[in-house]
């Protein structure tokens, strides 16, 4: 068994609770970007997280 395999034993799995952060991330973005005063340094400290978890996914599914 490699190690990789010691770390991610379900893939599937890893995927969906990515989503799930993926999804919430999303929802924060969303709810930061009503409020009345934007911080501009949060909204893009989400997006960034956002976009790992996005590269993440895609590594996992390649």
């Amino acid at each position: 068994m490699s190690l990789q395999q010691a770390v991610v034993p379900n893939p599937s799995a890893r995927v969906e609770a990515l989503k799930a952060k993926h999804k919430n991330l999303s929802d924060k973005i969303e709810l930061e970007q009503r409020r009345p005063f934007i911080s501009e340094h949060i909204l893009a400290e989400l997006k960034r997280e956002k976009l790992k978890i996005k590269e993440k996914i895609e590594g996992i599914r390649a």
